[in-house]
Parts: C-alpha cells; sequence; structure tokens
C-alpha cells in the first residue's frame, strides 16, 4: 500500500515447517489439491467487500500526469490530484479523480457552480462526494476551475482585459481531451459516463450530455439554468459573469443572435438526450430546517436564484416530456440555491447513478 487513503486486504501466508508437514506426514494429498486449497483462500481474501486488496489495487498507487504523476489530495478517500494538459487552452487543468473501486470503467463527471475556484472542485469541499461513493466501482471525475463558463467552448477569451487573457474551451476539455487521459490512466471508458452538475455546472451537464451522446448516458441537473435564451436571462447572465471574475458574456457565444447562443441552450438543445436517463431538480426557493444558521441576505439571494432556476427547469421538463424523453423531476418543497439542496441531491440520486451505470 502506498497512499494513506488505502486500506489494509487480508495477508495470507501458508507456513510450513522442514519435515513437519501434514502433507508430507499423511502422504495422501495431491499437489493439484494443495494448490487449489491455497487459490481458494486467496480468492476469499480478495472477495472481502470495501477492505480488501482488489479496493487497493485499483487505487493505492498514482496515476502519471503531465507534471510526472498525481499527487494524493488532501480530501482522502483515494483522490488524486492530477494536472492533465489541455491543448485547447494551453495549460494544465487540475482534476481530482476517485478511481473506482474495482476498476470498473464507469465514470461520473461532476461539474461545479458558478464561483468554481482553482484549488478545489466544490463536490470535495461543500460535500464530500468522494466520502458517498466510496465504496462503489465508479470513478468520479471533478475539474477544478472554469469560474463563469459554463464548461463551454467560448468565442473569445473570457476577460475584458487583453493583459490576462482567459481562454476557455471546457466543451473540448471535458468532451476530447480528459477523455483519452481517463481511459489510459484510470479505465474509464468513452462511452460510459453520467455527468451531474449544480447551477452553472446543471446547465452544462445537459448540454454536454445532449451535443455528446455518445460520451455520456446519464445526464443530471441539480438547480441548473434550463432556459439560457428566454427573455431577461441574457441580462441576468451578464451581471452574473461580471460579478464572478469580470467576464463577457458575448465572448462566450457572441452577440444576442448568435445561432451558438441556441445551440448551447438545454432548452432547444435536447435531442441528443433521447434515450438516456436524465434527472432534473430545482426547489421552491422557500426557506427550510436545512437552511437555518444562513445569513439572510444569502437566504434571500438564494431564493431568487432558485425561484429562477425552478422557473426554467419547470419550462425545460414540459418541453422534453413533449419530445418524449425520459425525465424524472424533482422540486423540494423547500431549499434554495445552496448547499443544503446541492448535497441532498447527489445523497438522493447516488443510487440512480449506481444503477444506471451498474457500478455498484
Amino acid at each position: 500500500m502506498t497512499g494513506p487513503q488505502a486500506v489494509s486486504g487480508f495477508h495470507i501466508y501458508f507456513c510450513r515447517r522442514r519435515n513437519m508437514s501434514v502433507f508430507s506426514r499423511a502422504g495422501a494429498v495431491s499437489h493439484k489439491l494443495l494448490a487449489l486449497l491455497v487459490a481458494l483462500a486467496t480468492a476469499a481474501g480478495l472477495m472481502v467487500v470495501g477492505t480488501g486488496t482488489a479496493q487497493a489495487a485499483n487505487r493505492d498507487w498514482l496515476r502519471p500526469d503531465s507534471t510526472g504523476h498525481c499527487d494524493w489530495d488532501g480530501v482522502g478517500y483515494w483522490v488524486q490530484r492530477c494536472d492533465v494538459y489541455s491543448p485547447a487552452m494551453g495549460r494544465n487543468i487540475a482534476v481530482q479523480i476517485q478511481p473506482a473501486q474495482r476498476g470498473g470503467n464507469a465514470g461520473l463527471y461532476l461539474l461545479d457552480g458558478m464561483r468554481a475556484t482553482t484549488w478545489s472542485n466544490a463536490w470535495l469541499v461543500d460535500t464530500n462526494a468522494a466520502a458517498l461513493y466510496a465504496p462503489h466501482n465508479i470513478t468520479l471525475v471533478m475539474p477544478v476551475g472554469g469560474a463563469g463558463s459554463f464548461y463551454a467552448d467560448w468565442n473569445h477569451p473570457a476577460t475584458l482585459s487583453s493583459a490576462e487573457p482567459v481562454v476557455y474551451m471546457w466543451e473540448t476539455f471535458l468532451t476530447a481531451e480528459l477523455p483519452a487521459y481517463l481511459e489510459q490512466h484510470f479505465g474509464v471508458a468513452r462511452n460510459n459516463n453520467s455527468v451531474a452538475g449544480l447551477s452553472m455546472g446543471g446547465t452544462a451537464a445537459l448540454n454536454l450530455a445532449a451535443k455528446h451522446p455518445g460520451q455520456f448516458r446519464q445526464a443530471m441537473s441539480y438547480s441548473g439554468y434550463l432556459t439560457t435564451t428566454a427573455p431577461g436571462m441574457q441580462t441576468m447572465l451578464r451581471l452574473a459573469m461580471l460579478d464572478t471574475g469580470g467576464f463577457n458574456v458575448n465572448a462566450m457565444y457572441g452577440s444576442v443572435i448568435n445561432p451558438r447562443r441556441f445551440e448551447n441552450d438545454p432548452f432547444w438543445n435536447m435531442g441528443g438526450l433521447r434515450g438516456k436517463d436524465v434527472y432534473v431538480s430545482a426547489a421552491s426557493g422557500l426557506w427550510g430546517p436545512q437552511d437555518n444558521g444562513t445569513r439572510v441576505d444569502h437566504r434571500i439571494n438564494g431564493s431568487v436564484l432558485e425561484a429562477v432556476s425552478l422557473a426554467t427547469t419547470r419550462a425545460w421538463e414540459a418541453k422534453a416530456r413533449a419530445e418524449g424523453l425520459n425525465v424524472t423531476a424533482d422540486y423540494p418543497n423547500t431549499g434554495i440555491h445552496s448547499w443544503a439542496q446541492f448535497s441532498s441531491q447527489l445523497h438522493k440520486t447516488r443510487d440512480r447513478v449506481l444503477n444506471v451505470m451498474n457500478a455498484w
């Protein structure tokens, strides 16, 4: 075992004292039977669920990355922080990865919200997705960074300042560059993935799955914004991006009449989701017990943001059902745009993910 997260397995030893073996004394047990007994004992050790060397064998070693090798992440649970070079963005992108427990080839991409940081994916900070999925046979893929990007390929650098251009080519990275790395070093199949995200990440999850149906079998939006070209949404996005990092919304898809805006709106971009498992959720925006302790101004902001998410999600669901998509929707009676809501959805959908991806 090499990693601090490794779990000790059963170590089986066969000991014989010279000239004292019961087998040699009895003289009746064949070498084939002895080999069979040892093999059965070894298999019994490997089959221990959640603790055996089968789990450690896929999780206790650091994979190569573009800087040499990945590092153990401080969150534990076998999560590695890997630098994956993106030719499209011209830099290394950090990705936090928890290998599947037993080497399965399914992957779950977890996308961050509008204020994604450059030091950790929020699914490991504001809740612990790694702990939730630790006993299971699916690889968690958690990209770091991309604040305000909607995980899209932008037409131009995101910042208004040309002195420090921010190049966003996240769709290319997540669907063309990262899958090759994951397949080579973590055994994740390019056609056996689920994708989920919160808020901005929920919008992106449905877009990416619809535009790349060969990569994703399942898509889930937790409090996403699913009608981004609806009246007023462009203004809301403009203000949100300026507040997030001084980003220029026109640099993403161009002007309000640019066709790319509609190509990247989940409301108009859902044909590729046909035949897939799709889950959407948004709460009412009303305060509930889970919001106790949150500052009042944060609760007010969270109520407004969740109410907008709810309206866009319901509109998206109605259109999706009319088009024959396989959609499950969940609308809790209380809840605001906060990690109490996002985390509850992560836990609520875990079994769904494992069933669809056959990754128990």
